[in-house]
């Protein structure tokens, strides 16, 4: 390890027990955006580009023990995003509980409107203990991801999955479902989603 890479590593660490005592590490630069409630799990870890936005008093980001996160960590929460215990987070990851407009149900906003003065629309998040997040995913408002999951890099996330699940694609789809039985991760079949 060169010098410059050292002293950069302790100046992170010194920021990270000012500012974050029960976080692990916190690599700058970094932008948090706090108008809520947010609570970093003991030992939280994160590269540099972490962007964390609560945007109303009632908002909460809630992240658990252990969580590792890479490179440029995009949370933003209008409602609530939870996420579990030992999480591990690849770079360039995506997680909104929120989007501009309602593109759904009766009162629709319309595409004539601008998108940053559309309603926001929000929805909570929950990701369970010992999910892996692959690269560059996007998690979309609403969105369940059960205990043990993975999503595999590139993923849209737009819909809930099961425990012990591995999604992937654009959007996500379910592909595998792991077997304590057979002790192995077992082919989803179209029928079962």
């Amino acid at each position: 390890m060169d010098i410059l890479s050292l002293i950069r590593l302790s100046v992170d660490l010194i920021f990270t027990k000012i500012f974050y005592p029960k976080a692990r590490i916190i690599r700058r630069p970094v932008y948090i955006r706090n108008e809520g409630s947010l609570i970093l799990g003991k030992d939280f870890s994160c590269g540099p580009g972490l962007i964390i936005e609560l945007f109303g008093a009632t908002s909460k980001v809630e992240i658990g023990k252990g969580v590792m996160a890479f490179h440029n960590l995009h949370i933003g929460a209008l409602d609530r995003v939870i996420i579990g215990d030992r999480v591990l987070i690849a770079s360039g990851v995506y997680i909104s509980d929120h989007s501009h407009g309602n593109y759904s149900g009766i009162s629709q906003s319309s595409p004539t409107e601008p998108p940053v003065e559309r309603e926001l629309v929000s929805n909570p998040i929950e990701i369970g203990n010992d999910v892996w997040i692959g690269e560059n995913v996007s998690i979309l408002p609403g969105v369940k991801i059960g205990k043990g999951s993975i999503i595999g890099a590139g993923a849209v996330v737009n819909c809930d999955v099961p425990n012990y699940c591995i999604a992937a694609g654009v959007p996500a789809k379910l592909l595998k479902r792991y077997s304590f039985e057979k002790k192995q991760w077992i082919l989803i079949s179209e029928n079962e989603y």
